[in-house]
């Protein structure tokens, strides 16, 4: 079956790009055929997998002045890419017809059944773009780090999930809450991240049992526009991701 999913959470700084890398670039070692859909203005993930700002982004995708297939871009990590633009940081203005909730559901249905998996990386917002990944998407990871404004954040983004689900996507599952950045040595990360896990309980979903550790090989593959299984396949993060992606498929 194929995935869309969605890596959102409106609190930035929590690593939904970094995830959302991660996840794709995880997924394409296992031979997958993944398409990466950055709908976040501030560009992070296009930026890192390589993406040409002169070619057609998301953007002209969304308002429908070119198919979605003409704005793929081919990435050297292997996976396609459909890139931010900075214009999109006014999308709630300029998406504004009816039905702008589906924009993004409908550009992608012509060529979702070219890949296994789809990933869309999200704004740190909860307007259209975040509605839009959440209504076309078979299912959503929150990252968050075991903090107070990580916990705020998951708390302002129920009520969107639940919007989404009455209105535009009432299949749409939340996979988990992923904990970013984490150091378990710390007493505080400990009761935060047993408030979470209670948070997500109250989400209808869980607190996933891989946890990405704080490294600094995270930041040095971002520098180098390298995914962290390319750049540092040894390091604490690159296990931590595998453990996710097995996590994710069940294996233990």
């Amino acid at each position: 079956m194929k995935q869309i999913i969605a890596i959102t959470n409106q609190k930035g700084g929590v690593g939904k790009s970094t995830t959302a890398q991660a996840l794709g670039a995880g997924y394409i070692l296992k031979g997958y055929k993944v398409l990466f859909i950055d709908l976040d203005p501030q560009g992070n993930l296009s930026y890192t997998l390589g993406g040409k700002t002169s070619n057609y982004s998301i953007l002209e995708v969304l308002d429908k002045q070119v198919p979605a297939l003409q704005a793929i871009q081919r990435t050297e990590g292997g996976g396609d890419l459909i890139p931010s633009s900075p214009s999109l940081s006014g999308s709630d203005i300029q998406l504004n017809q009816t039905g702008k909730e589906y924009k993004l559901k409908e550009a992608i249905e012509p060529i979702k059944d070219r890949y296994d998996y789809i990933i869309i990386d999200t704004p740190p917002a909860l307007g259209i773009l975040t509605v839009n990944a959440l209504t076309a998407c078979t299912w959503a990871i929150i990252p968050a780090q075991a903090d107070t404004y990580s916990l705020q954040g998951i708390g302002q983004l129920y009520n969107t999930i639940n919007a989404v689900r009455q209105y535009c996507n009432p299949s749409f599952i939340i996979k988990g809450i992923l904990l970013t950045r984490h150091n378990t040595r710390t007493i505080l990360s400990k009761d935060m991240q047993d408030m979470i896990g209670e948070t997500a309980k109250n989400l209808g979903t869980r607190l996933f049992i891989t946890t990405i550790r704080e490294n600094i090989a995270v930041k040095e593959a971002q520098a180098y526009r390298k995914d962290i299984f390319t750049y540092s396949p040894k390091s604490n993060a690159s296990k931590d991701y595998q453990d996710l992606i097995n996590e994710l498929e069940g294996v233990k």
